[in-house]
């Protein structure tokens, strides 16, 4: 299946090597220090199992994509629509796109931009780009995608790439309660500068982290939402299952990267707001994760 990664970080880097490292023509659309690496050495996945350079395609253009059946959508969130304007030309009719990003909404966004098929995917995978080209797999590495005609195909040949994939006819639960437990952790890790296992015994994390659970729950019971299973337990197993993990937002803040805390707990406070629900947890999360990542401004030295 001809795949292409549009934003090769260390989500789509992963998923994309996988794919490739199975035999299938990948290319890799993602920034030019990464392309040149991977022009040059191949992809470097440095995963638990095996540590392979594996040839791919790179290129910094959403040309890459052109004549691809399956695109992997992996930028940040706020850049949702202007990279789905730059791959609009360039994608056959029934090209099916997986939104592999952090959030509820990125779906929804991206069909506002695209005809093609959109189906919203659950990532369940810790990762980091530990260089150019070199992206290092720390736990897990399944999906959770949502229905379409395309969908059950789509997951045979991610199983066959040693990628455990499941189709979901609830997927928007699914990504509640993914969203829940990005919302307990990434901003904690991030202020604390923290990875999971030493967040999770410091005091007073367990209340905080159950309140921002019981705020999100309630929104999204408000928008309509069934979040599947035990959500505690969940937020409890992250912690012994990726215990040197730092959050996606804690990896950005220390890169001086904008993170994506606006569809994380921002987005609770703000579906919140709309419902009359108090978020008081997530929005002070919110708060200050936005601070700590505004630079100061010119002149002030006091920050």
């Amino acid at each position: 299946m001809k795949t292409a990664v549009m934003g090769a970080g260390a989500v789509g880097c992963y998923y994309g090597g996988m794919l490739a490292r199975a035999g299938h023509p990948v290319t890799l659309i993602g920034r030019a220090s990464h392309v040149e690496a991977m022009r040059r050495d191949g992809l470097y996945l440095e995963a638990q199992a095996f540590q392979e350079h594996i040839p791919v395609i790179a290129t910094t253009d959403a040309e890459g994509a052109r004549g691809a059946e399956l695109v992997l959508f992996c930028v940040k969130s706020a850049d949702t629509e202007a990279a789905g304007r730059a791959l609009l030309p360039h994608l056959a009719p029934g090209t099916l796109v997986l939104s592999l990003q952090n959030g509820v909404d990125n779906a929804e966004r991206l069909r506002a931009v695209l005809p093609q098929t959109v189906v919203p995917a659950v990532v369940y995978v810790a990762t980091e780009m530990a260089g150019p080209g070199h992206v290092k797999h720390h736990g897990r590495g399944e999906l959770v995608i949502g229905e379409s005609p395309a969908s059950a195909g789509v997951a045979e040949v991610l199983e066959a790439a040693k990628v455990p994939t499941r189709v979901s006819d609830n997927v928007m639960g699914a990504l509640w309660a993914k969203l829940l437990v990005n919302c307990a952790y990434n901003a904690l890790s991030a202020i604390a500068r923290l990875p999971y296992g030493q967040l999770a015994r410091g005091p007073g994390v367990d209340d905080a982290m159950r309140a921002v659970m019981e705020e999100c729950l309630a929104v999204a019971k408000a928008d309509g939402v069934t979040v599947p299973g035990d959500s505690w337990a969940a937020i409890e197993q992250i912690a012994k299952s990726m215990p040197g993990q730092y959050s996606s937002t804690a990896q950005d803040m220390m890169r001086g990267k904008l993170t994506e805390i606006d569809y994380l707990n921002g987005y609770v406070a703000r579906r919140g707001r709309a419902h009359g629900i108090a978020t008081p947890v997530n929005g002070l999360l919110h708060t200050l994760v936005k601070l700590l990542e505004t630079p100061p401004a010119a002149g002030d030295e006091s920050r």
